[in-house]
């Protein structure tokens, strides 16, 4: 198939003035559709994860080696340098990076378009993206977190591609496979584009090594056994469809139809452009299909993972609107706009249970431990660590780990025996060396209580009593000799 006519070069006096005139647009856009992340501390359990984690690597803490998660080192970095900089105390300078995320990808999707169907097409492919990356749940949408910062790094590798610049384009593939391991999903359009120029001498050679050499980089930093660990070979339980069917479908139906509606002004233009005309977009629905396989994979359907759909979503609704009269085009922006406002409105009104039990929670352990002492919180919310100011008992933040309830199943294969593998004598051995002052379980009657894990309650039972209660979590202090 034919590479999609690009748009008449133009001199460097009208390029410097069409930017001039877009990017102050995005930039307040962006601002405003990021402003509902700046009116929580703390969205959800994954902005509190990466800011533990953040403040253990700035102690000194070693990442896959005194501390642990299912995810490349790229985001934890990002929130570490942060804190260097700015303090850990708050998430805010963390979330003018994502809204510079977001400015990013905007231009470069404005870039993307502009090149293939001319000035208004840019125009509305980056003004469209901002107002539907807004579109989903706001703990999905507004907080800093990891599809954020994959975002960018898709949109510069397919950017990188149109342009040939094949070694770029691998090593943008690479940043997004670093900022989580379904941002490698961009490959499939990249290596399409590659493929449509007709493999160029070289081309091939200059994508791989783009990917490897920070791929490689990265692993010899951090432990390298730890890193292919964590990021590739030991993430098999977590990527399962067993436990939790049902719930999990109605999740991803769920927010399916969340997103639908964020883009609702978009469905109709697209399929009406569809039936009259091929929009030479065939990379475009490759990055669409290729980021709805990151989205299913795993089949956990979390809100956050759709974000990786809009850049594609907003690509194509603007190639489909390009071809249909202005007015079309002046109805599906208007309507985008409309659902974007109500989004915006969710985000800003509507209340965080969560945030609040953390926060209650984190000020009892406060009060009952000291600076220095260590703490272990048997749940899913890491956050109050961090709010709490403590240091966790074991580089396992989460109960999940131990015990596979990561990613919201609750189903029967959760447990001591679906942990991931060989991390109980490694907890167990955190807890010998460095006991724990304060043991909350704030499992709440979840399948992971300890009741059901029986490592656990045998070490509550010998060396631990019941001190308090808040909001149904329970408090054990340590039982000192006399």
């Amino acid at each position: 198939m034919l590479a999609p006519p690009l748009a008449p070069p133009r001199s460097a006096a009208v390029r410097t003035a069409y930017w001039t005139r877009l990017l102050p647009l995005l930039a307040a856009l962006a601002c405003v559709t990021r402003a509902p992340s700046f009116a929580r501390p703390l969205w959800n359990p994954d902005e509190g994860y990466l800011a533990v984690q953040a403040r253990i690597l700035a102690r000194g803490g070693r990442l896959y080696e005194t501390v642990v998660d299912r995810k490349p080192p790229l985001v934890p970095w990002l929130y570490e340098g942060t804190f260097a900089v700015f303090g850990s105390g708050s998430l805010t300078p963390v979330r003018v990076l994502a809204v510079l995320a977001q400015l990013c990808t905007a231009l470069l999707l404005a870039s993307l378009a502009r090149r293939r169907w001319g000035g208004t097409a840019g125009r509305t492919a980056g003004v469209l993206y901002l107002l539907v990356s807004v579109g989903l749940n706001p703990e999905d949408a507004q907080a800093a977190t990891f599809e954020v910062f994959i975002l960018p790094c898709t949109a510069a590798a397919m950017w990188c591609a149109d342009r040939r610049r094949w070694g770029a384009a691998g090593a943008a593939v690479a940043c997004a496979f670093l900022a989580k391991q379904t941002g490698g999903a961009v490959l499939v359009p990249v290596a399409w584009l590659l493929h449509r120029w007709g493999a160029p001498p070289g081309g091939v050679l200059r994508l791989s090594a783009g990917m490897a050499a920070p791929v490689l980089c990265v692993a010899l930093a951090t432990d390298p056994a730890g890193f292919v660990f964590w990021t590739v070979t030991g993430v098999g339980a977590y990527a399962s469809f067993t436990g939790s069917e049902l719930h999990v479908l109605v999740r991803a139906l769920a927010n399916t139809a969340i997103l639908t509606v964020a883009c609702a002004g978009l469905i109709p233009p697209v399929v009406r452009a569809l039936r009259v005309a091929r929009t030479g977009a065939t990379d475009l629905w490759l990055w669409l299909g290729s980021s709805a396989a990151a989205v299913a994979v795993g089949f956990h359907f979390f809100g956050h993972y759709y974000l990786q759909l809009t850049p594609a979503i907003a690509l194509l609704a603007t190639a489909a609107l390009q071809l249909l009269p202005r007015e079309r085009l002046v109805a599906a922006v208007r309507a985008t706009a409309c659902c974007c406002v109500l989004f915006l409105s969710w985000g800003l009104l509507a209340p965080r249970a969560d945030l609040g039990h953390a926060q209650r929670l984190a000020a009892a352990v406060g009060d009952r431990t000291a600076p220095g002492d260590r703490v272990l919180v048997w749940g899913m919310h890491p956050e109050t660590y961090w709010f709490a100011a403590r240091t966790p008992a074991s580089r396992y933040l989460t109960a999940g780990l131990l015990t596979n309830y990561s990613g919201g199943r609750n189903g029967p294969q959760v447990g001591e025996k679906y942990a991931v593998r060989g991390a109980w004598p490694v907890f167990r051995a955190e807890l010998a060396a460095h006991a724990p002052a304060l043991v909350v379980d704030d499992s709440r009657g979840k399948p992971y209580a300890p009741a059901r894990v029986p490592g656990l309650r045998r070490l509550l039972t010998a060396e631990y009593e019941q001190v308090g209660q808040v909001d149904g979590a329970v408090l054990y202090a340590r039982v000192t000799g006399e």
